[in-house]
């Protein structure tokens, strides 16, 4: 049962009812969520399930063939998706798919491409440098040439360069020692609450996703199954069985 949030505020990102495809695959079949100014809001499933195709969908890479997207009370869903980090959305993409041959700083810029205040910029970098104090010793650096961990570092940090409003993060532990991952789930909590980011957090690591997360939602083949705020979550039975792996 998917219970309503009794909150009187506009969501700052409100899915309605989406569909997409990949050619005739009928990929998301129905997918209605609601995400808050300075919340932290998870999407978990399987493989498979529609995590990254939710992403996709409302960062305009894939456009629905039916249902709407609104960001800040504007419709988006036709919007391409270079137009969308203008209005406050930015992504750190599954894979990183960072500039392997463009230096860390270098890098960094690019996240910035559609702005032109270039000493606000130059600031940014630093508080970029702030939040992962290991892009600052690898500044001329080949982005090829960092560990995974550096590099999921360098993709979020990227992303923030357009001080965005909505931060979509898919995947950032994907690959990542234990350790990075806690390193990197710890930045996630500080970007949101020193930042005041709001995250929309895709993540297979359910347990890690639901620690810092405010609500999530459950995806089973493209539909929204169970939606619920994270502690609850944490101890629903079917979560802990199928995703938590509890017996």
């Amino acid at each position: 049962m998917i219970k309503v949030m009794s909150q009187e505020q506009q969501p700052l990102l409100a899915v309605n009812n989406i569909h997409s495809y990949y050619g005739n695959i009928h990929a998301l079949q129905g997918i209605s969520l609601n995400i808050f100014e300075g919340e932290i809001v998870t999407l978990i499933g399987a493989n498979g399930a529609g995590k990254s195709t939710t992403i996709r969908t409302i960062s305009g890479v894939m456009h629905p063939r039916e249902g709407s997207i609104h960001f800040d009370g504007q419709p988006i869903h036709q919007l391409p998706a270079h137009s969308l980090v203008s209005k406050g959305i930015s992504q750190s993409p599954e894979g990183r798919r960072i500039f392997p041959r463009l230096s860390v700083r270098d890098n960094l810029a690019m996240g910035a491409y559609k702005r032109n205040d270039r000493r606000a910029i130059r600031q940014d970098i630093d508080r970029i440098y702030g939040l992962f104090p290991r892009l600052k010793e690898r500044t001329k650096q080949y982005g090829g040439t960092l560990s995974g961990g550096e590099q999921q570092m360098l993709a979020i940090g990227r992303a923030l360069m357009a001080r965005p409003r909505l931060l979509l993060l898919d995947e950032p532990s994907m690959g990542l020692a234990p350790v990075l991952v806690e390193q990197i789930f710890e930045i996630i909590v500080r970007i949101n609450k020193e930042e005041g980011t709001t995250i929309l957090l895709v993540e297979q690591n359910a347990l890690m996703a639901l620690e810092v997360a405010k609500r999530g939602y459950v995806l089973q083949t493209g539909t929204v199954v169970l939606h619920d705020n994270a502690d609850a979550l944490m101890h629903n039975e079917m979560v802990r069985r199928v995703y938590l792996g509890e017996e």
